[in-house]
């Protein structure tokens, strides 16, 4: 027997009316490129638009839109990672409510600034969510302010689904939709809209291996989590009581991704669409580089659910995958300690097309002869094929090239 859902398509279509001109209608594009690398035909509802750089900003306006005079006169709080901090913190602004916002230690530098800059008072407690949420509870009691929770309401379920609206009525012709999983709002609301308007429509959620929270619940499973994840913002331990019964009843699928995967997605997404995505905007693209045959020649809508990453975290991305593309190699020769010796080396580098961005001398440190010294260099190249060029001149030439750290990170 079908279960009655928490929120209703009227009430997504309710919200939809309701933030109209107050929050983005974001586009949703046609990828070209995505679509030949991945195998299917893509389509990224691009969320990081949004003024707060997330989906978050709908569930937040929607909450707050609800509240009576009584309730915002007394102020709010709500515990975040860190899009869900800053949409509500926008908005009470916005709306003249006092917000407290209460955020994991952890959380990234350019969340925590960014919400303070809405005028909210911020409170950095707890090594993950589940900690920064209890202590949440704690002070929402002890100063009587409203709790705005991040997932778990039916106003903020029906906020998150007006994204899958928007996406299902640009484009009626999709039959996925990829959506990424913390506590579940985006998807169960993603899912009553989807699968109101297009009942064919598969559904399929995204989480990292390392927190695969609401897999397990749906499985049954005793939780499991990792230490860490590049998508912290579905780094979520509980799924909400209200969003769990929806995915178990519209959701078709949840697959889990890797950090690499999702890496290399932030990257592709970076360099194919000029579009700065965090980890978890990344996860449906991520599902589509990791498990291509289940979404093969399928008309696919991603959810690139935020852009809200770290500067100096994104730096890392793009040069761990220079690396992996063999654009940015280690590259190790022996040469007699004597003048001139690194500038016969250096200059057939040049001669190459390669370029020198860092060179070490390892004498003492090097298992090397009393008259030989041990050149590594950090060099740019155009790939896999230029570096094959520069190993066989090197080898031509009388040297005995190494190329350092392959096994792991040529691909």
């Amino acid at each position: 027997m079908k279960r009655k859902t928490p929120v209703s398509l009227e009430d997504i279509e309710r919200a939809a009316t309701l933030i109209r001109g107050q929050v983005e209608e974001t586009p949703c594009v046609h990828t070209r490129t995505l679509s030949q690398i991945t195998g299917a035909d893509v389509y990224l509802k691009l969320e990081n638009l949004q003024f707060t750089a997330s989906f978050k900003d709908r569930g937040a306006l929607v909450k707050l839109l609800s509240l009576s005079d009584a309730d915002r006169a007394g102020g709010i709080i709500a515990m975040s990672a860190g899009n869900h901090a800053q949409a509500v913190a926008y908005h009470a602004q916005r709306l003249g409510i006092h917000a407290v916002i209460v955020m994991p230690r952890f959380t990234p530098a350019i969340k925590t600034e960014r919400t303070r800059a809405f005028g909210a008072e911020v409170i950095l407690h707890g090594e993950s969510f589940d900690e920064a949420g209890a202590h949440a509870k704690r002070l929402a009691t002890e100063r009587g302010l409203l709790m705005v929770h991040p997932y778990d309401d039916e106003k903020i379920i029906a906020g998150q689904g007006t994204a899958a609206l928007e996406m299902l009525r640009a484009h009626p012709q999709l039959d996925t939709l990829l959506v990424p999983i913390g506590g579940g709002g985006l998807i169960a609301g993603s899912a009553i809209a989807a699968k109101a308007l297009k009942p064919e429509v598969r559904v399929v959620g995204v989480e990292t291996e390392n927190f695969p929270s609401m897999r397990r619940a749906v499985d049954g499973a005793e939780p499991q989590f990792g230490a860490f994840t590049i998508a912290d913002g579905i780094a979520v331990k509980q799924p909400g009581s209200l969003t769990l019964p929806v995915v178990r009843e519209l959701v078709d699928e949840i697959v889990l991704v890797d950090d690499e995967t999702i890496e290399r997605a932030v990257l592709l997404l970076l360099e194919v669409e000029k579009t700065v995505v965090e980890g978890a905007g990344a996860a449906g693209l991520a599902a589509l580089l990791n498990w291509p045959a289940q979404f093969a020649g399928a008309r696919v809508g991603v959810m690139v659910s935020g852009g809200n990453i770290d500067l100096p975290i994104l730096s890392y991305i793009i040069q761990r995958g220079l690396v992996r593309s063999r654009q940015l190699v280690r590259l190790q020769v022996e040469v007699r300690d004597a003048p001139g010796s690194l500038a016969g080396v250096a200059a057939l580098i040049a001669e190459s097309g390669a370029n020198v961005v860092g060179i070490r001398h390892h004498r003492a440190f090097a298992h090397v002869p009393l008259q030989s010294v041990q050149i590594e260099f950090a060099l740019q190249t155009r790939g896999d094929e230029h570096v094959h060029e520069l190993l066989e001149k090197l080898t031509a030439a009388g040297y005995r090239p190494e190329l350092l750290d392959t096994a792991s990170n040529a691909r």
